[in-house]
């Protein structure tokens, strides 16, 4: 079997009531402020290197994961504030144990009626062998931060 054979991808879309500017905001320039929106999930996280919203910064992410508290570093790969994405690469994360690379990108699009907009999660990443399962408790754990997210800025004052 090819290696190509352990590319993969995975993907998820969450609607929200939240603007795509809103989302993206918290995402690309205040991700420092996750924890408030789900601190069940996200703990904290600190700027390691650059500038929040900036390509090559890299940011330490504090998380409970399957009911375990874990770190890990992701370094901002891509960023476009114009289609409000933003894409990370796993640099250092115990799920790089079973992957040999994992990107995760976060794009954030108006929805046709009002301020609502759709969430689309792309999980791209490469297995260290066949046996490796699909990260589908990640892609749940994201969605979930993101409904997180989204009641969090819609809340009423």
């Amino acid at each position: 079997m090819s290696s190509s054979a352990l590319i993969n991808k995975l993907e998820a879309i969450i609607e929200m009531k939240a603007s795509p500017e809103q989302f993206y905001d918290m995402l690309a320039n205040k991700p420092h402020h996750l924890h408030h929106a789900c601190s069940d999930k996200i703990q904290g996280c600190d700027l390691l290197e650059g500038q929040w919203g900036k390509v090559g910064s890299i940011i330490r992410w504090r998380l409970v994961l399957q009911g375990k508290a874990k770190a890990g570093k992701d370094m901002i790969e891509a960023i476009d504030p114009d289609k409000k994405l933003i894409t990370f690469r796993k640099l250092e994360a115990e799920i790089l144990t079973e992957y040999k690379s994992f990107v995760y990108t976060i794009q954030a699009s108006p929805k046709s009626e009002g301020s609502r907009s759709v969430v689309h999660l792309t999980f791209e990443y490469e297995k260290l062998h066949h046996g490796t399962a699909q990260p589908q408790f990640l892609q749940q754990f994201m969605v979930d931060v993101c409904k997180d997210i989204d009641a969090y800025l819609t809340r009423p004052n």
